[in-house]
């Protein structure tokens, strides 16, 4: 599943990722409203411009395992840029253009997939990573990572 929302608050992205998502049995009932809580104490926003100052920000939202039954990144692409907190800096808000929504339903494995989503943002080249920020299609977001992303 590739995303890519007209939604103006990560809210409302959040509700429209987790109707589809819950359609398709991917996740529980209950991942919602535990999706929300915990960005709400734990803030997944990632600065980029330490990486590179022409990249866009960007988010990691996930929840417990328990809250999932699968285990996949959903990338979703945000026309409008959306304000989370730092994940660094939990206080300092910071505009955001794409999530990595991470549902795993194994809890050994999420520091792995974050590694994996940190590796891909920090070896792919700036100027595809460019590329890939601006395409707003899901098929070509999905090539994209069906190619870069291991």
């Amino acid at each position: 599943d590739t995303f890519v929302s007209d939604q103006k608050n990560k809210e409302d992205v959040f509700k429209e990722v987790f109707s589809k998502l819950s359609a398709e049995g991917l996740v529980k009932p209950e991942f919602l409203e535990n999706l929300l809580l915990r960005e709400k104490n734990f803030p997944t926003g990632i600065d980029l411009s330490v990486v590179d100052p022409d990249l866009p920000n960007v988010a990691i939202p996930h929840t417990e395992g328990k809250f999932v039954n699968v285990c996949q990144v959903i990338p979703i692409k945000c026309k409008n840029p959306i304000t989370f907190y730092n994940m660094i800096e939990p206080q300092k808000k910071i505009e955001v253009s794409f999530l990595f929504m991470i549902l795993n339903n194994d809890p050994e494995g999420q520091s792995n997939i974050l590694a994996q989503i940190m590796d891909f943002l920090t070896t792919t080249s700036k100027n595809s990573l460019k590329a890939f920020f601006k395409a707003d299609e899901d098929i070509v977001i999905f090539n994209f990572l069906n190619n870069n992303f291991s």
